[in-house]
C-alpha cells in the first residue's frame, strides 16, 4: 500500500488524478484542498509516501495569492515534512513560464526552488513537471485554459475574443498528465534526485485553428459531419467540447423526411467514412429498387421483420435475404446490385444504413433500377 497526498485535490487536474487514484487497490489516498483544514494537511505529511503538489493558483484577484499560495504552500509543506524529519517524493505540477519574468512565472520559479533546496537538505526525490496549456474535461473557463474558455462560450453561442489568431499554443490533454503522473507510484525505477520530466504528446495548434475547429463541433449537430477522430489532438479536443455541453443539450433531434413509406433520418457523416442514416418503414412497404456503381452500403434491422433483395444489374436472378430485428444480422449491399428492402412484418421496420460515401445531390451515385421484373 503506497500513502498519497494530493494537493490542490479539488483543482482542474487534481479532480481527474484524484478520480483515478481513489479507485486504485493499492493507494491510500489524502486529499488536500481550500476547504481543508492545517490539521489534515499535517496528518497528511505524517504518513505520505508521495506527494503529488498540484495546489496553485492562475488568475487570482490579488496578485499576492501567487506568491501566498504557488510559492508560499510548497514552503510550508517542505517546512513540515523538515521537521517532521520525513522525505517522501514529491512531484510538482510547474509550468513552461517559469523562466519568464511574470508574478505567475516567478512564484511557479519560487516553488521549483523550494523543493530544490528541500531536496538537497533531506535526499527526498524531487520531480517537476513543466506543464504546458492542460485541457480537457472538468476544466474552468477563464481560468485553467483558452481551450475551456471557448468550449465553454461556443458551446452556449457565446462570443470570444481572439487577440492573435496566429499565436500558437502548445497542449497536453488531461489524460495525457494523469498517466504520467500514475507512472510516478512506481517509488523504485523512477528518476532520483531532483529533475525534471515531461508529459507527452504534446500537440501545436494556433488560436485561429482551435476557434475554428471548435466551431465545428457546435456546428456539426446541423451537418452531422463526425470529427475526425482519428486524429488524436481532434479527438480530445471533441471530447473536451462535449464535457462544455449544457446538460439540456445532450440529447438533440435529427432532421426526419416522411412520406407515405414511413421515415427517415440522417445520423452522422463524415467524408472519409461515409455515412449513417436510420428509417422506419411501414408494414407491406417497400424501399429501394436502385443500385449504385462505386457506393456499398450495410444494412442492419434494428426492430421487425423484413427482406433483402439484390439482383445484380446484368442479371435476371434475385438473391433474398429474409432479416430480424432479434439477430442483427448485417447485410452488404455491393455495387452493381439493384436492391430493396421489404418490411414483411406486422409492424414497423426500423433499419440501421451505413453508405461508404456521404451523399452528394450533384453526384449521388444512385440509380433507379426495380430488383423485381
Amino acid at each position: 500500500m503506497i500513502e498519497v497526498l494530493v494537493t490542490g485535490a479539488a483543482g482542474f487536474i487534481g479532480l481527474n488524478l484524484v478520480s483515478v487514484l481513489r479507485r486504485m487497490d493499492n493507494v491510500d489516498l489524502f486529499q488536500y484542498d481550500v476547504n481543508s483544514t492545517e490539521d489534515e494537511l499535517q496528518e497528511a505529511l505524517r504518513e505520505c509516501d508521495l506527494i503529488f503538489h498540484l495546489a496553485g493558483v492562475n488568475r487570482p484577484a490579488d496578485e499576492s495569492e501567487f506568491a501566498r499560495v504557488n510559492a508560499g504552500l510548497t514552503q510550508s509543506i517542505c517546512e513540515t515534512l523538515r521537521k517532521l524529519g520525513r522525505s517522501p517524493r514529491i512531484v510538482l505540477s510547474s509550468s513552461i513560464q517559469a523562466d519568464l519574468n511574470n508574478p505567475y512565472a516567478v512564484s511557479k520559479k519560487a516553488a521549483e526552488d523550494i523543493l530544490k533546496a528541500y531536496h538537497e537538505d533531506t535526499g527526498a526525490d524531487v520531480v517537476i513537471y513543466r506543464l504546458p496549456n492542460v485541457f480537457g474535461k472538468w476544466s474552468r473557463p477563464n481560468y485553467n485554459t483558452v481551450v475551456a474558455t471557448f468550449c465553454h462560450n461556443i458551446a452556449r453561442d457565446l462570443p470570444i475574443q481572439i487577440s492573435d489568431e496566429s499565436q500558437e499554443l502548445q497542449l497536453v490533454y488531461i489524460d495525457d498528465v494523469v498517466r504520467a503522473f500514475l507512472g510516478e507510484l512506481q517509488l523504485e525505477g523512477n528518476q532520483n534526485g531532483y529533475c525534471f520530466a515531461q508529459v507527452t504528446p504534446v500537440s501545436s495548434i494556433t488560436l485561429g485553428r482551435l476557434a475554428k475547429m471548435i466551431e465545428s463541433f457546435r456546428k456539426s449537430r446541423d451537418t452531422l459531419m463526425l470529427p475526425d477522430v482519428g486524429d488524436g489532438l481532434t479527438s480530445r479536443l471533441y471530447a473536451t467540447y462535449l464535457s462544455f455541453l449544457p446538460p439540456d443539450e445532450f440529447p438533440h433531434r435529427l432532421q426526419t423526411r416522411e412520406d407515405q413509406r414511413g421515415t427517415l433520418a440522417e445520423f452522422i457523416k463524415h467524408p472519409g467514412l461515409g455515412q449513417m442514416f436510420v428509417s422506419r418503414t411501414k408494414p407491406g412497404v417497400t424501399r429501394g429498387d436502385h443500385y449504385h456503381h462505386t457506393k456499398v452500403e450495410k444494412f442492419l434491422i434494428l426492430e421487425g421483420k423484413g427482406i433483402i433483395r439484390l439482383r445484380n444489374i446484368n442479371s435476371n436472378a434475385v438473391l433474398s435475404y429474409p432479416v430480424d430485428g432479434r439477430e442483427f444480422k448485417v447485410v452488404d449491399i455491393p455495387p452493381g446490385y439493384t436492391h430493396s428492402i421489404e418490411n414483411v412484418g406486422e409492424g414497423e421496420l426500423v433499419v440501421l444504413f451505413w453508405a461508404s460515401e456521404t451523399y452528394d445531390p450533384g453526384h449521388a451515385d444512385t440509380e433507379s433500377l426495380p430488383v423485381l421484373i
